[in-house]
């Protein structure tokens, strides 16, 4: 967390800075476990300051600030950090502020736990860090057809499989227990053992539950710690099926409950009867 949905919430909530100059880069004074940020913030300054920001985006996880020299300024919230232009949910893990030319724009980055990473790319390191060999196709844009060229003659598990940026970019852990339980596939099935239909059935309920979540400004969990750019709570959290919900009632067949398992050191909620694993 935060996962696709989540980071494409914080892009769109700072599109207002797309053709705004940068006049200050600020890595703001924390007594909190330091971020990352590369390189050192006087070669962040000189490259930023003054330049005029081309576009706002997102590549996998992270969001970024193009400039029209086609710098990158890349945000990677990781576990806890926000992207945000209001107020911080508390002043003392704010990392990072950029201030824009108009309107009194400024831009916040704030992480509670400290592991995310703040850096600047040029175009060429840009290029290189997030070719198809380095990060898979973006999750909004798979098919069945290219879910089982990438994955169909793997023998992992297909929740685990799904989890591998390298392969596709954006879908976590969340996003994996209720994408696998709306097509109905259980999570250890191996992914050599996925029917092409099947694959197509992981593809189309990807982009829809990715897209619906998105539309619900993504999901803030029980510690409260995801919040949108404006410091507001998600809403797609009222919408899990079967995250976090071990011991519920299974919202589907109304008869089995939610279980729960690890894999990859990561917990998985599914529901024994409509994922079968034959």
């Amino acid at each position: 967390m935060p996962e696709l949905p989540e980071v494409e919430t914080m892009r769109r909530g700072i599109l207002a800075v797309e053709g705004a100059t940068i006049t200050a880069a600020e890595k703001v004074k924390c007594r909190r476990k330091p971020i990352t940020i590369s390189p050192g913030m006087s070669t962040i300054r000189r490259r930023l300051v003054g330049k005029k920001v081309k576009q706002v985006g997102r590549i996998g996880k992270r969001v970024f600030l193009q400039m029209e020299n086609n710098d990158r300024l890349l945000f990677e919230p990781r576990m806890t950090g926000l992207v945000l232009v209001a107020d911080p949910p508390s002043q003392q893990h704010v990392r990072f502020r950029l201030e824009f030319s108009h309107g009194e724009k400024e831009v916040l980055y704030w992480d509670r736990r400290g592991l995310g990473m703040i850096y600047l790319l040029n175009d060429q390191q840009y290029q290189d860090r997030f070719s198809l060999k380095n990060l898979g196709p973006d999750a909004l844009e798979v098919t069945g057809k290219l879910l089982k060229e990438i994955f169909g003659k793997s023998k992992r598990p297909v929740k685990v499989a799904l989890l591998d940026q390298k392969k596709v970019a954006g879908i976590g852990n969340l996003y994996a227990s209720e994408i696998l339980f709306v097509a109905a596939i259980h999570p250890a099935k191996q992914c050599n053992r996925i029917t092409m239909s099947q694959w197509d059935l992981i593809a189309e309920t990807t982009i829809e539950i990715l897209q619906t979540a998105i539309e619900h400004e993504g999901s803030t969990l029980s510690d409260g710690t995801y919040r949108n750019a404006l410091n507001d709570p998600g809403g797609y959290q009222n919408m899990h099926r079967v995250y976090d919900k071990e011991g519920e009632t299974c919202p589907i067949c109304m008869d089995s409950v939610i279980s729960r398992i690890v894999q990859a050191q990561r917990s998985t909620f599914f529901c024994k009867s409509c994922q079968k694993r034959s």
